[in-house]
This record gives structure tokens, C-alpha cells and sequence, in this order.
């Protein structure tokens, strides 16, 4: 197998994720809301921890590091620009920068907006982006520090990523999110279809995350600010994209 990839429930509605490289077994854990769940699916797997990714410095993020190198003493990965309120990093990344975990090769993206100095790590061989608080199952960040350009102009990088990659984010928002997207792009039959889906899964505790970014692309309004429909319900047919966004953006801050 050439990689695993877990999700892990954490606190209310965060996740943390293992990916593990089949050719050498090097193990990557992405975010840190707490350390028990994290440490027990290591455990019940056999695996240790190879390195730590940080995406953002947010508490519900990182909170459970310590506790989780006390056990496994890796090696922390996160951002340059946000290091001064992240946990001591070992490694300080940027923009285009590559690493590697075992035969993996790992892509940095800056992706601020939700907060200044956010990244997330692209995985090609593995086909998995690990997101966060940027691009979310049908959703994206609340804008705690950046602009609505800022986001777009983030999201918009991660758009143009393949077809096929898993959108890895941090929360479990779906449902919530679906109620608000078909607000804005109610003829959607794409989206009515997911929305099913989410309801059927989460009535069964299956987690919506990760979700395929074709599927973003269709159903994510977040994604969609140059659909015809979504402007034409917004009143926005002669607006840029980047203003269609903020609108909706807008929107999910009052809904």
C-alpha cells in the first residue's frame, strides 16, 4: 500500500489526521486538537510519529502537542510567518516550499485568510490536502484575520490543485454548512444530492471529512462565485468574483 490516510475525531468537531508513507512507514500527524485520540489510534495501529504538521496556531489545533511529544518526540513542521505564536517549530516553512515524508513529497501553500500565516500541506502521491480552516467540506474559514481577497485569492490555489484530491479539513461544519449553501445555490442538483448524503452519514457517525474537491468544485458555494445561478440569486451578475465571495462570505457570518 502506498499510503494510509485516518481521520481522527478530536474534542466536539476538530480532526487530526495520520498519513503514513507504505515504502518506508514514516508517519505524519496533521494538527493536534488533543493528544488521546491521536496516541490511541497510534497505539492500536503499531505505528509511532515521524514529524508534526501545524497548519495554524489556533488553540483547538495545536493544544494537544505536548502531551503528544511526550510520547513521540518528532520533529514539529509549521509556518515561518506564524511561528511566533506557534508551538516551537523545528522546521519553518513558507509558500512553495517542499519537504519530504519517507517516498512522499509534501507541498507548502500559504492559504491566509482565516488567520494570517495559515498553510496547508498538499500531498501529490498521496492525493490529500490537509487544509484545515481554509477550504472546508462545503465550507471555508470565518475570516478571523485576513480580507475576503485575501481567502479568495487562497481558495483559489487550492482550486487548482487535481481533480481527485482529498480536501483533509479540520472541523466536522458539514451539515451546517450544507444548510447554509443551499441558501445561496438552492438549484443546485448536485448539491441537494450531497446534502442527502451528509444527513445519512452524520445520522450514522460517519465523518464527511475528507471530501473529494471535484465534489467541492460542484457543490461548495465558497468555490462557486462565478456560477450564473449563485449571482443571479445574489443579485451580483456584474460583480467580480472576488466581491461574489465576500458576499457570501458575508452571508455565513449572519446565518
Amino acid at each position: 500500500m502506498p499510503f494510509e490516510l485516518i481521520t481522527i475525531p478530536c474534542l466536539s468537531d476538530n480532526y487530526a489526521f495520520l498519513l503514513r508513507d507504505g515504502e518506508s512507514g514514516a508517519v505524519a500527524v496533521i494538527d493536534v486538537p488533543q493528544a488521546a485520540p491521536i496516541k490511541a489510534e497510534l497505539a492500536a495501529r503499531g505505528w509511532t510519529v515521524s514529524q508534526i504538521w501545524l497548519t495554524h496556531h489556533h488553540d483547538d489545533h495545536v493544544m494537544g502537542l505536548d502531551a503528544l511529544l511526550a510520547d513521540f518526540p518528532a520533529p514539529v513542521y509549521g509556518a515561518r510567518a506564524d511561528a511566533h505564536r506557534l508551538p516551537k517549530l523545528d522546521h519553518q516553512l513558507a509558500d512553495g516550499d517542499k519537504f519530504e515524508l519517507g517516498a512522499l513529497e509534501v507541498d507548502v501553500l500559504d492559504v491566509s485568510g482565516h488567520t494570517i500565516g495559515h498553510i496547508a500541506f498538499h500531498v501529490p502521491g498521496a492525493h490529500a490536502a490537509f487544509t484545515a480552516d481554509s477550504l472546508m467540506a462545503l465550507g471555508c474559514g470565518r475570516l478571523f484575520e485576513g480580507k475576503p481577497a485575501q481567502m479568495w485569492e487562497s481558495l483559489q490555489k487550492l482550486m487548482a490543485l487535481p481533480a481527485n484530491t482529498q480536501i483533509c479539513s479540520g472541523h466536522e461544519y458539514t451539515a451546517s454548512n450544507a444548510n447554509f449553501a443551499l441558501t445561496v445555490d438552492p438549484d443546485n442538483p448536485e448539491l441537494m444530492s450531497r446534502c442527502r448524503a451528509i444527513a445519512d452519514a452524520r445520522k450514522n457517525g460517519v465523518p464527511t471529512v475528507p471530501s473529494l474537491l471535484s465534489l467541492e468544485l460542484q457543490t461548495n458555494p465558497f468555490l462557486r462565485p462565478a456560477d450564473t445561478g449563485i449571482r443571479a440569486h445574489l443579485g451580483l451578475q456584474n460583480a467580480t468574483d472576488a466581491e461574489v465571495f465576500a458576499e457570501i462570505r458575508a452571508r455565513k457570518d449572519n446565518f
